[in-house]
């Protein structure tokens, strides 16, 4: 191994001990250079994309999936960083908020290489125990401490769960590597004990993802905390549970027991969450339920099982972080107290910020799956993989929520667009709309030009499932 294999872990972690020592110096802002330092690091997850090793005795792997997954959390992280350099006046914006979210984006990098039960979990619990810090951190705002509360209540029990269903595994299968897992039967019939330890131990990943049934945090953390806590939170970190259920998933064949929990799990899920979403008024509320459905879609690659189902999910995954960013930009960036929008407040908004109008629209037309933005085109992938794989009752439900979702989703532009208010014209910085249309820019060329980054997500999936 050479020290460059690991550029991306050790540029984050740098920059997590810069952000630490600027907090204890007393610094009063990071902004000036945090989002040009943010975005160097993903040029350097960029130039180790092709990093091949095994390191740590076999249980860190760089391999295309992982590296795949660093070059997406580190961008995430840029556009996070980049959203809150925006509010300098903000007193909660200090060097220690972003040395958390860095701590926590540092995590998710490890778990990405993580191909070792126990190594997954430890990297799991150090992504997370920064975020308990930061989602009650808003101000004097009761729902913050509420939302904390129930993030953390939520996630001591799923990670009971986890650690319960680790146990099984290893009773089971007596290994907790991957790979050796992979050579030996996953079915229910053969290894009961180990399909239900199993079962436990993905309900650590689900929570992350706010899969049904483990959603209930999802809308209240979202409307409670802090609108660039939320945007992280509704992000990046489901990339570190998408990546390990991709590895997971390529253990099991379509149609097995888990593959089919899998696939009830996230039609249940997408139904549940369109339903909900289609009542809010609160517009991150919303974006919370939006979250649950698409974790739903995101079932679809995993069920499938193939190749291309995981690569489906490993680039929807990218595509479902540019868009949601995109939303939660617009969210961050109209709210200049720091409150929560709801849906009247979009009103009149293409002639108060008619920039702000564009990249809301762009955004929304993404989340429902619209041509020509990478919504449709990672869907599109998501429900061929599904199809080919006989999942038809699966492809037929994310249709129908699709349908559904058209509802709230352009609910949001016919607020911008139609409706009238005596609001003032809101005053935005040409360097963050800059930054916003550059948001908006990437969804609708991910949609047009998508070769590029499926290509190595297909590498990815290539590689777990020959």
């Amino acid at each position: 191994m050479t020290i460059f294999m690991l550029l991306p872990e050790l540029w984050l972690f740098a920059l997590v001990c810069a952000l630490f020592v600027a907090s204890v110096r007393g610094a009063k802002s990071v902004a000036g250079w945090l989002p040009a330092a943010a975005a160097m690091g993903v040029l350097v997850a960029l130039a180790g994309v092709s990093a091949r090793a095994e390191l740590l005795h076999a249980t860190y792997k760089l391999d295309a999936l992982s590296q795949f997954f660093k070059l997406v959390i580190a961008l995430g992280f840029a556009v996070v960083t980049g959203i809150g350099a925006g509010k300098k006046d903000d007193a909660d914006m200090t060097p220690d908020y972003y040395m958390l979210l860095g701590l926590s984006a540092w995590g998710l990098m490890l778990l990405a290489s993580c191909v070792e039960l126990v190594t997954l979990y430890l990297a799991l619990e150090l992504s997370s125990y920064s975020l308990y810090a930061l989602i009650p951190l808003r101000g004097q705002d009761r729902r913050a401490a509420e939302a904390g509360i129930k993030y953390i209540l939520f996630g001591a029990a799923v990670t009971a769960l986890a650690l319960f269903g680790l146990s099984y595994i290893m009773a089971a299968k007596h290994t907790t590597y991957i790979a050796a897992l992979a050579a030996s039967s996953w079915s229910f019939a053969d290894a009961p004990l180990a399909v239900l330890g199993l079962t436990l131990f993905l309900a650590g990943f689900f929570y992350k993802l706010a899969l049904f049934p483990f959603h209930f945090w999802c809308p209240d953390v979202y409307q409670g905390s802090k609108n660039e806590t939320a945007a992280y939170v509704a992000t990046i970190p489901k990339l570190g549970a998408v990546v390990v259920l991709v590895r997971l998933a390529a253990l099991f064949a379509p149609h097995m027991e888990v593959t089919n929990i899998l696939a009830v799990l996230g039609a249940v899920s997408m139904t549940a969450g369109n339903l909900a979403a289609l009542v809010q008024r609160d517009v991150k509320r919303l974006l919370g339920y939006s979250s649950v459905a698409h974790a739903g879609y995101v079932m679809l690659g995993l069920a499938a099982g193939s190749a291309a189902g995981l690569s489906a999910a490993a680039f929807y995954s990218l595509a479902y972080i540019l868009m949601n960013l995109a939303a939660f930009y617009v969210v961050c960036t109209m709210s200049v107290g720091g409150e929560n929008p709801s849906l009247e407040d979009l009103d009149g908004l293409y002639k108060r910020a008619p920039a702000l109008a564009m990249i809301l629209a762009v955004a929304a037309f993404a989340l429902v799956g619209l041509p020509p933005t990478a919504g449709f085109t990672g869907k599109l992938f998501l429900l061929s993989a599904a199809w080919d794989q006989g999942y038809h009752w699966l492809v037929i439900v994310a249709v129908l929520n699709t349908a559904i979702s058209i509802y709230y989703y352009l609910s949001l532009v016919r607020h911008a667009y139609t409706g009238e208010s005596d609001a003032p014209a809101l005053v935005v910085p040409r360097g963050s709309l800059v930054f916003g249309g550059v948001l908006a820019a990437l969804v609708l060329l991910l949609g047009i030009l998508p070769a590029p980054l499926y290509d190595l997500a297909a590498m990815a999936g290539t590689q777990l499932h020959p």
